[in-house]
C-alpha cells in the first residue's frame, strides 16, 4: 500500500534563557542553556527540510510572530495550545511524525524512514536511550497514546509499546538515538555548548 505523505509536527518552545533547558543550566547556566536550545532547534529544522518531508513547528513561550522572526517567514508554524504534554500532542493530525528538538544525531534518513514505515505498520517509535522516543509516526489519530501518560520518566516507550500491543496495532522500532537533556550529555557533543 502507498505510504501517507506524514507532516512533521516539530515541538519547540522559544529559547528564552531561564525557560528551556532548565535541567542543563547548572552545567551551562541559564542563558547558556537557552542558547544550546536555539541551537538544536535551528538543526532539528534544518534537517526536516533536507528529509523533504513536510514540516509545521508547533511552537510554545512566545507569540507565533516572534517564532516567524527568529526562524523565518516561511516556517509553517502552530500553536501547541494549553495542557500537558499528551494534550498538545493529541492535537496534532494525522499522518504525522512527532518530533522534539533535542535529538542533535537526527538525520534526513531517520525521517525519511520512520515515513516509510507507515506504508506498513500503522505507527513507528524512534526509540531514545532513555526510555522514551525522539519520533512517533502514526498514520492515524491515536489519542490513547497520550492520555493519562506520565511523561519525562523511562517508561514511556514501554507504556507506549504496552498500549499498542494491548490494542493490537502493529509498529515498527527505529534507530535508537540520545537527546540531549542533561549535564552529562552534553559531553557526547562538545560542539554543541561550544
Amino acid at each position: 500500500m502507498d505510504a501517507p505523505r506524514p507532516t512533521v509536527a516539530l515541538f519547540a518552545k522559544y529559547p528564552r534563557a531561564g525557560a528551556v533547558k532548565t535541567r542543563l543550566i547548572p552545567a551551562l547556566g541559564a542563558h547558556g542553556a537557552a542558547e544550546l536550545h536555539r541551537r538544536l532547534v535551528e538543526r532539528t529544522l534544518a534537517t526536516v527540510r533536507t528529509s523533504g518531508l513536510d514540516l509545521v513547528l508547533y511552537a510554545s513561550g512566545a507569540p507565533l510572530s516572534d517564532f516567524a522572526a527568529w526562524l523565518g517567514e516561511d516556517v509553517p508554524l502552530a500553536e501547541q495550545g494549553e495542557g500537558d504534554l499528551g494534550a498538545r500532542l493529541a492535537r496534532v493530525p494525522a499522518p504525522a511524525i512527532l518530533l522534539g528538538a533535542d535529538i542533535p544525531d537526527l538525520t534526513a534518513d531517520n525521517l525519511r524512514i520512520a515515513a516509510e514505515a507507515l506504508s506498513e505498520v500503522p505507527v513507528a517509535i524512534g526509540p531514545a536511550e532513555d526510555g522514551g522516543y525522539y519520533l512517533l509516526a502514526f498514520r492515524e489519530p491515536v489519542p490513547f497514546l497520550f492520555d493519562a501518560m506520565e511523561w519525562g520518566v523511562s517508561t514511556v516507550r514501554a507504556e507506549t509499546e504496552r498500549r499498542l500491543a494491548e490494542r493490537g496495532v502493529a509498529w515498527r522500532s527505529l534507530s535508537m538515538l540520545a537527546d540531549c537533556d542533561r549535564p552529562e550529555d552534553l559531553a557526547r557533543w562538545p560542539d554543541l555548548s561550544a
